[in-house]
């Protein structure tokens, strides 16, 4: 029945946030005024977007509770958000699952917000090793989309996974588009996942972005100046803090009616959601993005 109950009520609060986006709302709580900022900035991003969120819904599963003290209960949970995007004439679903925690005080909600999910991506210097020249590379663009659109919201049982997966996610994206593995056994070199380990490029956002920065054959990519420039099948980079040190990577899976991108993601499971993560609580206005185009053997050049 507690369970139940909180579920009721939980379901409640993330549906005043949907309707906060679909109708225009403006909502003010002092349960978590920044998480309501975040909703501020996706709405405010739509307008800029000329994009209208039509439809929309927040689905709860509540993973466990715990009693703090005879009034006080938290509750971890997670909630899968659909909004139905409507930009000019075009319709696209948006998707995003949020790991949460929630506190009650006799049954009313005080606090919510977002698990944060933070890694140690502290890595030795990485070695910029060449693949062999002869080594051929065709990517299928199509396949890549394919599995990235498959396994956004779950583990693929193929692979390691980790609590931050999103380069790993990547990886896997580019592995099913034919790029081949290289490197192993040395993590620092290359990139690999083989035998219970990996290379740092395989599954570290900052190593990734050296590695495609500076890989000449096999998996390359070339820095393009804008997202306009992508296509479906391509990588985004993101430094959240403007420090130089790359904390996310994002996969391409579409373009919208103004041709920028919608990507997928893991860590925090996202599916065609918009390109910048002004919509993100990492954000910050010192944002940085590195935007890489993946090259093949058949690449103009």
């Amino acid at each position: 029945m507690v369970v139940k109950l909180l579920k009721q009520i939980l379901s409640e609060w993330n549906e005043m946030k949907l309707d906060m986006l679909i109708n225009k709302k403006k909502v003010r709580d002092q349960r978590n005024d920044y998480d309501l900022q975040v909703l501020e900035r996706k709405q405010q991003l739509s307008e800029r977007r000329k994009t209208e969120i039509v439809k929309g819904s927040a689905k709860v599963k509540i993973i466990k509770v715990e009693e703090v003290s005879h009034d006080l209960k938290d509750a971890l949970y997670t909630c899968h958000f659909k909004w139905l995007n409507k930009q000019q004439d075009s319709f696209y679903l948006e998707e995003r699952i949020e790991q949460r925690k929630a506190r009650f005080y006799r049954d009313e909600i005080v606090d919510d917000h977002l698990i944060e999910k933070n890694s140690n991506d502290y890595v030795p210097a990485i070695e910029l090793e060449e693949a062999r020249s002869k080594e051929s590379f065709t990517y299928d663009r199509l396949a890549a989309v394919q599995y990235a659109e498959r396994w956004w919201n779950s583990p693929n049982p193929a692979y390691i996974n980790f609590e931050v997966n999103c380069t790993n996610f990547i990886s896997q994206c580019l592995h099913a588009g034919g790029a081949s593995m290289r490197g192993y056994p040395n993590r620092s070199s290359g990139w690999w996942m083989q035998h219970n380990n990996w290379s740092y490029s395989w599954s570290v956002a900052n190593s990734m972005r050296i590695f495609l920065t500076n890989s000449k054959a096999g998996l390359r990519a070339e820095k393009v100046e804008s997202a306009e420039q992508l296509m479906p099948g391509d990588v985004i980079c993101y430094d959240f803090q403007g420090d130089g040190r790359y904390d996310h990577t994002t996969f391409v899976v579409a373009k919208d009616q103004e041709n920028m991108p919608l990507v997928n993601a893991q860590t925090y499971n996202s599916r065609m959601r918009y390109w910048s993560y002004e919509d993100s609580t990492a954000y910050t206005p010192n944002i940085k993005y590195m935007f890489f185009r993946i090259i093949d053997d058949t690449s103009s050049k």
